[in-house]
């Protein structure tokens, strides 16, 4: 639980000195992207949060999604044969192998946020998965949890910048 508040700590005292005017990709936003994107890891282990159907959202049309490290692009989903989903990354930085995709899910609203990816190993196998992310050539298992959107997002370094204004 420390572990928790000190990450909470952090990404709100990073996120608190960002200027009003910033870069998704400044100093600031990226400290705070890596302390959100830790509090996301430490949630996928807690089994109760995940989710074992894609969110109705996600199917929609375009929506954000972001490599750990780089950019908001715009992705887009589709039903894939198995029932799952089959999404479509279209910007800088996928992983080449291992990597995973995260669907993020508000735990307090139900609303479907966007994806992160990571150039980490997947949850166990036995995790439930809701379909694949893909780029041009690499192809990764897409999972979905439950978070909670006030310990990891902040108005002045949002996880993930809005579509129209986001890196393509």
């Amino acid at each position: 639980m420390s572990r928790r508040l000190v990450t909470l700590a952090l990404l709100a005292g990073i996120a608190g000195c960002a200027p009003r005017e910033r870069s998704e990709n400044s100093a600031i936003c990226g400290i705070t992207m890596l302390a959100s994107a830790t509090r996301i890891i430490d949630q996928l282990t807690v089994g109760q949060f995940a989710l074992s159907e894609a969110p109705e959202e996600l199917l929609e049309g375009r929506f954000p999604a972001r490599v750990i490290g780089y950019g908001t692009t715009a992705a887009t989903a589709s039903p894939a044969e198995d029932g799952g989903v089959a999404a479509i990354y279209t910007g800088k930085g996928f992983p080449t192998r291992p990597g995973f995709g995260v669907a993020l899910i508000d735990d307090s609203s139900e609303v479907f946020r966007g994806v992160l990816i990571w150039d980490k190993e997947p949850p166990p196998d036995d995790y439930p998965t809701i379909g694949t992310i893909r780029d041009s050539s690499v192809t990764m298992p897409l999972i979905s949890v439950l978070i909670n959107w006030e310990a990891v997002n902040s108005e002045r370094c949002p996880l993930f910048a809005p579509l129209d204004s986001a890196a393509q």
